[in-house]
C-alpha cells in the first residue's frame, strides 16, 4: 500500500463531512479500519470515503448501525461496497422504505383531526375512541402506523 495515499482523520473528516468523533466511533464499532503510523496516528485507505457514503445512506434511510454492519460483513475481505453491493443490499431495505413512506402519509393526511392517540381530549376525533379501548392494544399512539409509533427504548 502507498503510504501517500492514506488520508489522515482530519482530511476524511473534511471529505466525508462526518465529524471526527463518529470516524472513531464507526472504528471502535468494527464499521471502519485504520492503521497507525510510528507515532500511533490514525491513517485511513482513501476507499474509507466510499464506506463512509454507503453508512450514510443506509442511515439517512434509517437503517440501525447493527444492520449497516451486518450488510458490510458481508462483503468479502471488508471491502468498499461497489454499485452491485449496494443495489443488493438496498433491495433488502426497500421494504423499510415503503413502510416508511406509507406511514408518514397516514401522517400527513391525519394531522388536520387526529394523531392517533386516542387521547379523548378532542370534542371530534375521526377516531373516536369511547372508553379509551385502544388501550387494550398497548402503550402509545397505537393507532399510527407502526412505523411513527417507536419509542426511545426502540433505539428511536
Amino acid at each position: 500500500m502507498d503510504t501517500k495515499d492514506l488520508l489522515t482523520i482530519g482530511e476524511v473528516a473534511h471529505r466525508s463531512g462526518f465529524p471526527q468523533s463518529a470516524l472513531r466511533y464507526y472504528e471502535r464499532e468494527g464499521l471502519l479500519t485504520t492503521t497507525r503510523t510510528s507515532g500511533g496516528q490514525r491513517r485511513y485507505e482513501r476507499s474509507v470515503l466510499r464506506r463512509l457514503a454507503f453508512i450514510r445512506a443506509a442511515r439517512t434511510i434509517g437503517v440501525g448501525l447493527d444492520e449497516v454492519r451486518e450488510g458490510l460483513d458481508q462483503l468479502p475481505d471488508g471491502r468498499t461496497p461497489t454499485k452491485a453491493d449496494w443495489s443488493r443490499l438496498s433491495k433488502s431495505w426497500r421494504g423499510r422504505l415503503d413502510e416508511q413512506i406509507q406511514a408518514l402519509v397516514a401522517l400527513r393526511d391525519g394531522l388536520n383531526s387526529c394523531i392517533g392517540c386516542g387521547c379523548l381530549s378532542l370534542k371530534r376525533c375521526r377516531l373516536y375512541n369511547p372508553g379509551d379501548r385502544v388501550s387494550e392494544l398497548g402503550p402509545g399512539a397505537r393507532l399510527l402506523p407502526p412505523m411513527l409509533r417507536r419509542t426511545p427504548a426502540d433505539g428511536v
